[in-house]
């Protein structure tokens, strides 16, 4: 696939998942009204999509490897679309939730897909400003996404929400359906490891998103199959995660400090949404003001990040970010004014943007090309299971004070900070683990198509 294409397509399909959970969550109120369901209803349109997108990841990221990257981007673009458009003509909740299962399968192979289709089409040595424009945009779409999605859910009502994502997802479907078919891969789908993954990680989000009696349980569910997806992987001849992916120190803490700062970053966000309008007596809208700055210095700083990864290296960039994203959470802990709420906010974003770019290079520019799904899958990954895992620590901690929730959150980034040691210095990420890499720099000869 053409360079420029690769990443067009790789920032859609970035943008509509980013959008369609921003704007859900301003029009769930409307939907429940419209539905007549209850809060427990609502908030399982929400989880069904988490479970399912969480517990699948990875294996979607392998039928990429197997079958083609630009193949499952298509397919999930084209189903994503046309789940939302069902979700939108939904006579009643449960339709939506289980349609938003549906969409789930779908946002889940599109996904990694489009990490893939970078690592497919760029060398190593410049997947950073794609994945700087990726994260840009990402940014750009959990800023706007409330606004827009409380525009259309107070003009048009709830269900033009879930059309906003339709024609982009059915354009970029077919855009990327056409052109030469790729090449099936020998790769192996594992599917007992996959199973076991799927039920580790759905029980984890089960557990944490929906808290009850059988939390303990269900959390014993999951350590159970963690341990036998782990001993089933070590014996396998075809591993679901290849050894070289998740076994390479750097990748592996690459994917450990997105979960840690996603978590504190997500968590730190559940709480201060508290503090603005119950400590201080905001409304929604003001709050949303108040947070503007983390949107932009996340936008802002996504593209400094290549420079500083040719400057510094992932360690350093990455222990840098990490540390203002921790600072970020101890100002707000003590913030109440306008310019200590900014300050808190742009460094959070500023921090996490960074984060984002860095320790995702790390994960993409290292995993062979025959498992760049597998990485982004991981990847995928790691960003849904650290918000997660944040807002449930963070709504457990809420009875000892919001100060301390926040400090907790804080202190959870910060204890990431060392582990970027673990991460390549500046001159020695090295080259990718397999041949592919060679392959990528003759696509860039002169009269190539791939040639941007």
């Amino acid at each position: 696939m053409n360079r420029r294409l690769a990443l067009a397509c790789s920032v859609a399909g970035a943008v509509l998942v980013a959008l369609d959970g921003t704007v859900l969550t301003v029009a769930q109120p409307s939907l429940q009204r419209s539905l007549h369901a209850s809060f427990t209803e609502v908030q399982w349109t929400s989880t069904a999509y988490l479970l399912v997108v969480a517990s699948l990841l990875v294996f979607a990221g392998r039928l990429g490897d197997r079958y083609g990257q630009r193949r499952m981007f298509a397919l999930g673009m084209l189903g994503f679309g046309a789940a939302s458009a069902a979700i939108g003509l939904a006579p009643g909740v449960g339709w939506v939730i289980g349609l938003r299962v549906v969409q789930g399968v779908f946002g889940a192979l599109l996904q990694p897909a489009t990490l893939g289709m970078l690592r497919s089409a760029y060398p190593p040595d410049r997947l950073a400003v794609p994945l700087a424009v990726r994260t840009s945009a990402i940014g750009l779409a959990a800023a706007t996404g409330p606004l827009v999605g409380g525009a259309l859910a107070t003009w048009l009502g709830w269900r033009a929400v879930f059309f906003l994502g339709v024609l982009p997802a059915l354009v970029f479907g077919l855009v990327a359906l056409g052109g030469e078919a790729p090449r099936v891969s020998p790769a192996g789908l594992d599917l007992p490891g996959a199973l076991l993954l799927a039920v580790t990680l759905a029980s984890l989000v089960h557990a944490l998103s929906a808290p009850g009696a059988a939390t303990l349980p269900v959390l014993v569910v999951s350590v159970v199959a963690g341990v036998a997806f782990v001993r089933h992987e070590r014996r396998a001849a075809r591993p679901l995660v290849p050894p070289g992916v998740i076994g390479a120190g750097p990748v592996g803490a690459a994917l450990g400090i997105l979960v840690a700062v996603s978590a504190a970053l997500f968590g730190t966000l559940f709480v201060e949404t508290y503090v603005l309008q119950r400590g201080l007596g905001l409304d929604p809208f003001e709050s949303a003001v108040r947070s503007v700055p983390l949107a932009v210095m996340m936008i802002a700083s996504a593209p400094c990040c290549p420079l500083l990864l040719r400057r510094w290296g992932a360690r350093w960039t990455t222990g840098v970010g990490t540390a203002l994203l921790a600072l970020g959470g101890l100002v707000l802990s003590r913030a109440t004014g306008a310019l200590s709420l900014g300050t808190g906010f742009a460094l959070l974003g500023a921090g996490f943007g960074t984060v984002m770019v860095a320790a995702t290079h790390v994960v993409v520019r290292r995993a062979e090309l025959a498992a760049a799904g597998v990485a982004g899958g991981l990847q995928q990954t790691a960003l849904n299971i650290g918000p997660v895992v944040g807002v449930a620590a963070a709504t457990a901690l809420m009875g000892a004070g919001s100060r301390v929730a926040l400090c907790v959150c804080a202190a959870v980034a910060a204890a990431a900070v060392p582990v970027a040691r673990a991460l390549p210095q500046r001159g020695a990420d090295g080259p990718a683990l397999d041949a592919d890499a060679r392959e990528a720099d003759v696509r860039v000869l002169p009269g190539d198509p791939a040639r941007p």
